[in-house]
């Protein structure tokens, strides 16, 4: 019984090119995820986030943000409407870094919400659930 009998959807006999086998791979990761050659892009208020260009624009204007701050924004963007702890937030961002602490999530999302919000005093989206972490607020 051949491999594409077998299940296979495609296979290589050696010997093969390297650039054969890598034209082959982004066709199988093109089928197997279709949504993935779409460009992400998370809108919510007055932001537009175009998670395949890294960009962020707010009514428009491209806002640079650091790679922290980005990193921050887009794990808060995952987990879009639920609450991020602040020990979620340092690995994921900071990756458990040793020396990472709360006080770091502190001054960078005063840091995001000067950035991002209309009011960063009183943030609509980034919002502080207090002891436990973080919540990007998303409206109904």
């Amino acid at each position: 019984m051949g491999a594409l009998d077998a299940g296979a959807d495609d296979y290589l006999t050696k010997p093969f090119g390297t650039r054969e086998l890598l034209a082959r791979i982004r066709v199988a990761l093109r089928h197997a995820d279709p949504e993935a050659a779409e460009e992400p892009v998370f809108v919510l208020g007055r932001w537009r986030v175009d998670l395949a260009k890294r960009q962020v624009l707010v009514e428009g204007r491209e806002v640079h943000l650091t790679p922290l701050e980005y990193s921050l924004f887009t794990t808060l963007i995952h987990h879009a409407g639920k609450v991020v702890t602040h020990r979620q937030l340092l690995k994921e961002v900071w990756g458990g870094a040793a020396g990472a602490q709360p006080l770091y999530l502190r001054v960078y999302m005063t840091q995001l919400r000067h950035k991002l919000e209309e009011e960063p005093s009183r943030p609509k989206y980034l919002q502080t659930e207090p002891g436990v972490g973080y919540r990007l607020f998303i409206e109904d």
